[in-house]
């Protein structure tokens, strides 16, 4: 382990270098390779039934091919897991719904042989972090579209990789991001694009989940030992992907700067400790790591990591605007401008007009999201999914794969999203320095303006 992060220290220190003066470090964008064009807005051709390949059958992977098996216009074509029992248990399931699907297992390259299936159109990828990139990379130079689970990607060099693969196949590269999906972030976007809330200057995100009752649950303990290898925002999507969203980024606007700053790792110790009985000298993550992020319209973001607290669970989700404001947690409510009162009372500091409780739910109400039809609310909450939302992603990538249009979250947003992990870690081993984000579209983040949903006609 040790060696592979002295190998991805070297090539990090190849990639980024500072200008004489401004303090801002500075990282590599590639040229793109001749013959190579952007995918924004690609569309693929119409796939009428999608054939689907899960790659990693555990904790996320065993409930996905439950819920794929619902989702309309597609089926499961094959299943793989290194470990046989896994693969098994979804086979006894698909069983279980008279449904059957191609079985690959018993190696840590049993992935090639899915994406190599003549059945399999999409690659959907369950695995643990370290496998995303390398299945994804196959299965796209397989002839194959995928689909990565968060986070998809840990290094810059995985972003550009995925991106470069994907613009070269012009094949589909799409995050699983559920939380895009959630119904109030759905509500909150389809408000700020009505205007509700003025301009959106201003947006927080997280992922804070005390994780002590799971660190276990994790193949082969892969989620702590990765937190004590490697230091920085480990797993930002969750609460950046849904704000990028209201901020149009790479859809009018793109990051430019990034600054993160972490806290001592307190407790991420006592953890290794508790588990292997052996004392732990050497803990890389901090318990807290807060990362802003700065825009070239002048917006800006905050996102915050922390698995290591007993903090409740919260992905923050807040949309700042000129005229308004909404956040989901730690409970969900809107201020919008007051209409002014006749008296001011200067010990009363709020004078928003706050909607909580069933007057938020009346107000929301009023602004659905247009891929929130009923019938897929009511199929959502039916097969459920970290309360419906993970159904809505499936089915939209499904749907917008069936009638080949651009998917709602593309190689770019992965990019971007996943690119905090690694630019996080070099602004912290640089006392906390400025950063700058790489613009992975190389210059086509404006063209296209506003965030939109495509539907097919």
């Amino acid at each position: 382990m040790k060696k592979s992060l002295l190998v991805i220290a070297a090539i990090a220190a190849l990639m980024f270098s500072c200008k004489p003066g401004d303090g801002v470090i500075r990282t590599e964008v590639p040229a793109r390779p001749a013959g190579q064009e952007d995918m924004i807005q690609f569309r693929a051709e119409p796939i009428a039934d999608v054939g689907i390949g899960v790659v990693g059958l555990g904790m996320r992977g065993g409930s996905a091919v439950e819920r794929l098996s619902y989702v309309p216009g597609s089926h499961i074509a094959a299943i793989c897991d290194v470990e046989p029992d896994r693969a098994q248990r979804s086979a006894d399931y698909l069983a279980s719904r008279g449904m059957s699907a191609n079985v690959y297992t018993g190696s840590e390259e049993a992935y090639k042989q899915l994406c190599e299936d003549p059945s399999v159109d999409l690659v959907y990828i369950c695995t643990d972090w370290i496998h995303h990139v390398p299945v994804a990379l196959y299965g796209m130079e397989s002839g194959k579209h995928v689909a990565l689970e968060v986070p998809s990607a840990e290094t810059l060099q995985a972003c550009w990789d995925l991106v470069n693969t994907s613009e070269r196949t012009r094949k589909h590269c799409m995050i699983l991001e559920n939380c895009c999906y959630d119904f109030f972030e759905l509500t909150a976007l389809a408000m700020a694009q009505a205007g509700v809330f003025g301009e959106i200057i201003h947006a927080e995100g997280a992922y804070n989940h005390n994780l002590d009752p799971y660190w276990g649950e994790y193949w082969h303990n892969w989620r702590l030992d990765f937190n004590q290898a490697h230091r920085g925002d480990l797993y930002p999507t969750h609460g950046f992907g849904p704000v990028c969203q209201a901020l149009n980024i790479h859809r009018g606007d793109r990051l430019t700067t990034l600054v993160a700053m972490d806290t001592d790792p307190f407790n991420g110790p006592k953890h290794v400790e508790a588990r292997t009985g052996q004392p732990c000298t050497d803990f890389q993550n901090g318990d807290v790591t807060m990362t802003m992020l700065r825009t070239a319209k002048g917006k800006t973001v905050l996102i915050e990591h922390d698995v290591l607290t007993p903090r409740p669970y919260s992905r923050m989700y807040q949309l700042v605007g000129t005229d308004g404001y909404a956040a989901k947690y730690p409970y969900g409510e809107i201020c919008l401008r007051s209409e002014g009162a006749e008296h001011v009372d200067y010990q009363n500091l709020g004078h928003e007009k706050v909607y909580r409780g069933a007057k938020l739910d009346e107000l929301m109400a009023q602004y659905n999201n247009p891929i929130l039809t009923p019938e897929l609310v009511a199929m959502a909450k039916e097969v459920g999914g970290h309360g419906g939302m993970d159904f809505i992603m499936d089915y939209r990538m499904i749907y917008c794969l069936n009638n080949g249009l651009p998917l709602d979250m593309d190689v770019y947003d992965l990019a971007e999203w996943c690119c905090v992990t690694e630019l996080s870690r070099i602004s912290l081993e640089n006392g906390c320095a400025p950063v700058e984000v790489p613009d992975f579209t190389r210059g086509a983040w404006d063209r296209v303006q506003g965030f939109s949903y495509a539907f097919a006609e």
